[in-house]
This record gives structure tokens, sequence and C-alpha cells, in this order.
């Protein structure tokens, strides 16, 4: 079938065309702008905002401009105030622009499917929520698609605009719901030439652990694991502790037909006594995801407001937001700030929030920044009566555990700690997590939780891990010299971009502006059976240039660094891979840290 409709991000070749074509447009035809001798029509955000363009063939037929949040100006600031309009103060807001189709291409699908590249586009930088100029007289057809009006309407010349706004995950939802049968006749013949995939994720949720469709998961060609380099998920470096490994392989067929016991009554003795903790405060889970969803969604309702980190581990606004619907709002971490807590400033934003849930990863992820028990403990004390804290300690190992904020959890009901034995303790496979809580939350949950919640080969592992304190502290120490190696070796390879280490086991790259994008660098190295993260969807902060590798050992290091050093010469003329919107992707929704 022919692809000769393709949609790609613009070229400096294309931007005569495109002001020319504003021009014949905005100021011939519509009289929004006075003509120009010149026949061009250019604007202040030219060279700084992001033009994708369709094309049929070599004839470019339309265009749409996006105006991401990090340049700190939207077109709209020339019609509205910031006072008029705050919905451009709150951060993380994307404009799109000038949607625009040359005259004879009117009517078909070429102006649809410019908006639905945007709003892929927005939806890969992290975005959303966007703003946009529409035409009264084409106001329908921005309704359509799920935009709605804010109540504003400017004149530009002899033109009137409604500004419309819209969540990206909403309009998401209705592309892939009222156009699906559209999109996927589009899917199979548009040649998409955009560093993102044509269609989202099956729940939306942007995860890492991309690199097991390498490997397949039918599980019939899991001999490339020895091949794969899996960077893009942050599951431990070195095996078990030889205990745990004993555990489950000692008599197999045991481990496999028996059912464990029922409420793993077991591993929470364990680590009662491993971390100091009364049995009755702990809650099992099959993995931190799973006590994520029982616990939130027992407490949290749409009606309940929601304060995350931003950037932050994306599970947490995928339930809350997605799943469950609450009100979310985000704190967000700055890049100047070397991505640490402004305490003061948490501290103001809590007290006059009146959140029912503050969720803190710590360390995070991905930022790998730590805050002290100290502090928090301090901004906890502080902070309204009626506001629960929920504190992702999964790679607290990394730091020191007497860190922990669980002994406080034990007995104050508003805080809740929640540990993924995965990550820390080489288990990610067989998934093993638990939760602290005063005991009467603790006991609720316990209610909730089903029998068997844990396997038999997860609570015989995790038990022997446990009992292992010394093995692991030896590997969490080697894990932070081969952190600081590969980021010296990375960042030997280009000086321009900016290597950060953070704590726990790994760490960030992030390009230039002039440089390639982080989804065009990840996908590059797949080439190389390289499996890095794509940081840009978790958070606009990230402007589309961060990408996070996990700590690997001192072999696989290597080739993450000649794969990273291949990938970027490959991609230093500008060139991208190309591929159909109807060929088989190559990011899968895992959900994997």
């Amino acid at each position: 079938m022919s692809r000769d409709l393709h949609i790609r991000a613009a070229t400096p070749e294309d931007m005569f065309w495109i002001h020319e074509l504003r021009h014949r447009v905005y100021a011939q035809e519509l009289g929004q702008h006075t003509p120009q001798p010149d026949r061009r029509l250019c604007d202040g955000l030219d060279g700084d905002n992001v033009y994708l363009v369709a094309a049929r063939g070599s004839v470019r037929i339309g265009f749409v401009s996006l105006t991401p949040p990090w340049l700190g100006r939207y077109g709209l600031d020339k019609y509205l105030t910031r006072g008029e309009l705050p919905l451009l103060s709150e951060g993380g807001v994307f404009e799109i622009r000038i949607l625009t189709v040359e005259p004879r291409r009117r009517g078909t699908m070429v102006a649809p499917l410019l908006m639905y590249a945007a709003l892929r586009w927005v939806s890969s930088r992290g975005g959303r929520t966007v703003v946009a100029m529409g035409r009264t007289e084409l106001l329908d057809m921005y309704l359509a698609v799920g935009l709605r009006p804010v109540g504003r309407t400017v004149r530009s010349g002899a033109v009137d605009f409604e500004v419309l706004t819209g969540e990206v995950a909403g309009l998401t939802q209705v592309a892939t719901t009222r156009y699906r049968t559209v999109l996927e006749r589009f899917g199979s013949t548009v040649d998409w030439q955009l560093d993102m995939e044509w269609a989202p994720g099956p729940d939306g949720c942007e995860h890492g652990g991309a690199s097991f469709t390498a490997m397949g998961t039918d599980f019939r060609t899991l001999h490339r694991r020895h091949e794969v380099v899996a960077a893009d998920v942050l599951d431990a470096w070195f095996p078990p502790a030889p205990g745990a490994g004993t555990a489950i392989t000692e008599d197999p067929d045991w481990t496999a037909r028996t059912s464990p016991p029922t409420g793993a009554e077991g591993l929470l003795a364990e680590v009662a006594q491993a971390r100091a903790l009364p049995v009755e405060t702990l809650v099992p889970g099959a993995g931190s995801s799973d006590l994520i969803f029982r616990a939130l969604a027992r407490w949290l309702t749409p009606a309940s407001r929601v304060l995350l980190l931003d950037p932050g581990y994306g599970e947490y606004a995928h339930v809350t937001e997605r799943v469950i619907g609450c009100r979310v709002d985000r704190f967000r971490l700055h890049r100047r700030d070397g991505w640490r807590i402004d305490f003061a400033r948490l501290a103001s934003v809590v007290g006059t929030g009146r959140y029912d849930l503050v969720v803190v990863v710590n360390p995070n992820n991905p930022t790998g920044r730590h805050a002290s028990a100290a502090e928090l403990g301090t901004l906890i004390a502080a902070a309204p009566a009626g506001t629960r804290w929920w504190i992702d300690e999964a790679y607290l190992g990394y730091v020191d555990l007497a860190e922990s904020l669980a002994p406080l959890a034990a007995v104050d009901p508003r805080v809740v700690v929640c540990t993924s034995l995965s990550k820390m303790y080489a288990l990610s496979g067989v998934r093993a997590a638990f939760l602290v809580a005063e005991p009467g939350t603790a006991a609720l949950l316990r209610r909730w939780t089903p029998p068997w919640a844990v396997s038999l080969p997860a609570q015989l592992a995790a038990v022997a891990a446990l009992r292992d304190p010394g093995y692991y502290r030896s590997r969490w120490l080697r894990t932070h010299a081969l952190r600081r190696q590969l980021a010296s070796d990375l960042a030997g390879v280009a000086d321009t971009a900016v290597v950060e280490e953070g704590v726990a086991n790994f760490l960030s790259v992030t390009l230039p502006d002039d440089g390639p994008s982080a989804a065009s660098l990840v996908r590059e190295c797949r080439r190389h059976d390289v499996y890095l993260r794509d940081l840009s969807p978790l958070s606009p902060q990230y402007e589309g240039r961060t990408v996070r590798v996990a700590v690997r050992d001192t072999a696989e290091n290597a080739r993450i660094v000649a794969a990273y050093g291949a990938a970027l010469e490959t991609l230093r003329p500008g060139s991208l891979p190309r591929r159909s919107a109807g060929a088989p992707a190559d990011v899968a929704a895992g959900r994997a840290r």
C-alpha cells in the first residue's frame, strides 16, 4: 500500500514555504495580518517553537506549530495577559498554533492528522494540558476532538478566535475511541517520520521495560536476554543473594505446585525482625505497584486532591489521575536547583492545598535525588492533620536504610511507607514488597488483600534475601562505583551533553538543545540492542532531551557507552530513522520502573 502521505518535523528548508503559506492564508485570504512586501509571514516564536509538516511525496500540503512551555512565552501572550488567561502560568502547558492546510487540500484528513500528530508530540514530551486559538467558524471541528472554550475570544485583524484548552489524556481518549477506525486506517498508510509512536500505549501510561519486547514477550526467544542490555528498567545488575536463589531452585517442582502461606506470614515476620517494626504494621504485596493500586483505590475518590512531585514515578499519576480520576496537582522540581526539593515552598503548598494525599518517592525516580528523613519528618509534622503522606522508598538501600520513615509510619496514621524488594534486592521477577502503616490502617488494607497475594517463590526468595544484609550492602556499594565510572565514560563521549548521577542505580543524560531528541537517541541505541529510557513522557521538565540509564555490570556498561557514542555519530547530521505508522511499534507499555 502506498505511503506517500508523510508527517515529519519541519526542516530548515521547509521554513520558506511555511512563511509563504502563512502569508497567503492569514494576510491575503483571511485579513488577520497586514500583507508584507516579501509575501512572507513570520513571528517572534519562529526559531524556538516546533513545526510539524504534512506532505504528499515531495509536495508540502500542511503544517501545525507547537510552542512548548520551556520557552517561557506563548503566541497567546500577544492577545491576553496572564491575568486574563491564568492557565498559561500554571506550568507545563503546550500551545498548538497555526494549523494551516493548502487550500486545495482542505476538507481532507490532512488537518485532523496534523492535529493528532501535534497531540502525540505533546504527549511524548510529558504534556498534560494544551491551549489553542481556534477560528470561530471552525469551532465545531475543535469541539469534536475534545477541546473546550475557556470563555475568552480574541480578535486579530479581521478574524475572531476562541481560546480553547484540553487535557492531553482526555484528548487522547477521544482520538483513540471516537476516531479509532480512522486512525487504524491511516496508521497503515501514513509514513510517520516523527520520533514518537503513532499510537499511545494500551493504557495511556508510559513505562520502561521495552527491552523485554526485544527478548520476546511470548518467551520463545529468551536466549536474546544475553544479547540485550536492559538499561531502560531499573532491575538490579547483580544476582539476588545466594540463599535467595537457592530457596527457589532447590526444589522447583515443589515450589511451583505448592500454595504459599495465605497471608505471607513468614515474610512479614522476617520484615518485622529485619526492620525492627511491629508485624501488625505491615501489609504484603506482589511488588509496589500492587500496593499502590490497592491502597490508593481504597483511600481516594474522584473528589480527592493529590499532590505529586514532578518529575516523579509515573505510576502515581496514572493511578490517581487516569484510574481513579482525582484532582492532581504537581509540585515542580527544577534542573536549576539540582532537582532538589525546596522544603519551604513545598510546606507552603501543602499547608494551603487541602490535599488528601501527598506522594514523595525518596530517593526520587527519575531524578535520583534523596531528601533526608529529618527534612521530610519536619515537613510532615507541620502539615495539616487531614493530609496523608505516601513515601515510596524503593531505592533507599542505595542511600541508607536508617533513613527510612517506616518507624514514623508505624505510629503516625498520616504516614505510609511503601518498600519494594524488587530493585534493591534483585527480586524484580518474583515481585515482593511491603507497606508500613499504623496498625489500624494496616489492618484495613490487609482486609482488602487477597489470599496468596505473594507467590511462594517470591516469599521464599524475599525471606532469604532479608537474612543476608551484608551481601546487599556490598552490592549497593559496588553500584555506586559502577555508576560513577559509567557517568565518567558517558561524559567523555560528548562534552555537550550533561550527565547527572543521583544516588541510586541509575543516572541521566541530557542532550543539548541543538542535538537529537531523547526519543531518537533511544531508538538509535536499540539498533545496537542497548535499551535506554526516554524520560520525556514523564514530565515537560525534561524538554524531550533526557534519557535515564540504569547501571549494569562492567561489560554491559561498556556496551552502553559504545552504543551511545555510535548513536550520536549517526544522529549528528540530524537524520532520524523512519518507519511507517503501521509498522510494529518498538516501545511496549510494560509496567516496569
